[in-house]
């Protein structure tokens, strides 16, 4: 009874326990320069556009999918909200050209557009997601390059500047998005009916199209999600170097979909919590920083990443092994 126990609370705590674990070493590695208030801000704020992100993908993953286009989303929007936020021509206030509402619903109305027609592809024309969205993240790249003109956008206002800069009681506004947006997904996936439908569909299409689930409806719907989330990055990102950069977001759906794997959400689909893709965005942020701290090579952390994907997909696959 006590294996039992203890195989089940490793199930539930073993990701903390691990990210816990890891935080003490590198305190202790960098003679406690990483557990200093201003490196540990920093950390929050690495964690959340990778983190937001990363609940966009544990939908699409979740339902037994894959999106490599939503860091080419985040270069589009970004480029797309600070073109729609430029100072208005002789403004003596800094107003913007238009209500910075404009390049906020901008932003988000397109990254779900191409969530959109990533899962009109998928569901409708049964192309494998791999390939509709390794083509789409091309497509969306070269977009964001050709409406740019090649350069980065510069010149944005004070108040679309303070979107991402903005520190409510002395926390970075960034986190506060990151625990807004992880609470919205968590509820969605956990207590409503279509975030039951997600699981099902990941688990078995067959049976969740017999049981009358309209799984092409739900793919499309998970896609947008992925979408609109990568369309708010994307909005950060600009807002927060004040540049809407066409190259901006390059890598980031591998951050992503490190942080989902790490966080036990199965690539296979069917299962997977949110609070643990937080932590593995956590995870990623921490390793991240411990390097640059212990001035370990930038090279090295793709090689990383990389090295961490492997292993966490390679143990989920173990674990279900066993379990059959």
């Amino acid at each position: 009874m006590s294996t039992v126990k203890s195989k089940s609370f490793l199930k539930n705590f073993g990701l903390i326990i691990i990210f816990l674990v890891l935080v003490a070493i590198l305190a202790i590695i960098s003679g406690g320069a990483f557990v200093k208030p201003g490196n540990l801000i920093s950390v929050l704020k690495q964690t959340a556009v990778n983190g937001i992100l990363a609940m966009g993908m544990t939908f699409v993953i979740i339902s037994n999918g894959i999106d490599l286009s939503v860091g080419s989303t985040v270069g589009l929007t970004g480029v797309i909200a600070c073109m729609l936020a430029h100072p208005a021509a002789g403004s003596t206030t800094g107003a913007g050209q238009f209500p910075l509402l404009v390049p906020i619903l901008a932003a988000l109305a397109v990254g779900a557009l191409i969530g959109a027609l990533n899962g009109v592809g998928i569901a409708y024309g049964a192309i494998p997601p791999f390939i509709v969205t390794l083509g789409s993240m091309t497509i969306v790249r070269g977009l964001a390059l050709i409406i740019s003109g090649g350069s980065p956008v510069f010149g944005v206002t004070g108040s679309f500047e303070a979107i991402a800069s903005l520190k409510p009681f002395s926390i970075p506004i960034l986190a506060v998005y990151l625990v807004i947006v992880a609470a919205i997904c968590a509820f969605v996936l956990q207590k409503t009916v279509f975030g039951r439908h997600v699981y099902a569909i990941g688990g078995n299409e067959v049976a969740a199209s017999v049981s009358g689930i309209n799984v092409k409806k739900v793919r499309v719907l998970v896609y947008m999600i992925a979408g609109l989330l990568a369309g708010f990055c994307g909005l950060l990102v600009a807002s927060r170097t004040i540049t809407g950069a066409p190259t901006a977001g390059q890598s980031y759906e591998m951050d992503a979909i490190a942080a989902t794997v790490i966080g036990g959400v199965s690539m296979s689909g069917g299962s997977g919590k949110w609070h643990g893709v937080v932590i593995g965005a956590l995870m990623i942020a921490v390793i991240a920083n411990g390097l640059d701290i212990m001035r370990v090579d930038s090279n090295w952390q793709p090689v990383i990443k990389g090295l961490i994907i492997i292993f966490a997909v390679l143990m989920d696959i173990r674990s279900k092994g066993k379990k059959a």
